[in-house]
């Protein structure tokens, strides 16, 4: 796949990849926009200026914690999932899954083929 994703259309689903990204492990800011770019094959593309601002969000819901670590010689953030992450992200998950599905059979006839 090529292109970016529409951000109209990742905003309502940013949560649940960034949680998705710290379910497989913990990670730092440019490592987490990194784990989305691969994972999208380059369609999901998040800025500092809106990564940063969802983890302190997802932190003071207390659905990520963090710690401060310089064991790599450099200085970081480090985020990991809460068990509350770890249930939002089931839920959503689910949610999207049946949300996906949704689209999928409404749009058979713009896209064609079958369900």
């Amino acid at each position: 796949m090529s292109g970016r994703l529409d951000p109209e259309l990742m905003r309502g689903s940013l949560d649940l990849m960034v949680l998705s990204v710290l379910s497989a492990e913990d990670g730092y800011g440019y490592s987490i926009a990194q784990s989305l770019r691969d994972a999208s094959d380059g369609m999901v593309d998040v800025k500092a200026g809106t990564l940063y601002p969802l983890l302190h969000r997802l932190e003071a819901d207390k659905l990520v914690r963090s710690r401060w670590d310089d064991s790599t010689g450099r200085r970081r953030k480090w985020y990991e999932l809460t068990a509350k992450g770890r249930r939002r992200l089931d839920k959503q998950a689910r949610e999207w899954e049946r949300y996906a599905e949704c689209l999928r059979r409404v749009l058979v006839p713009v896209l064609g083929g079958a369900t």
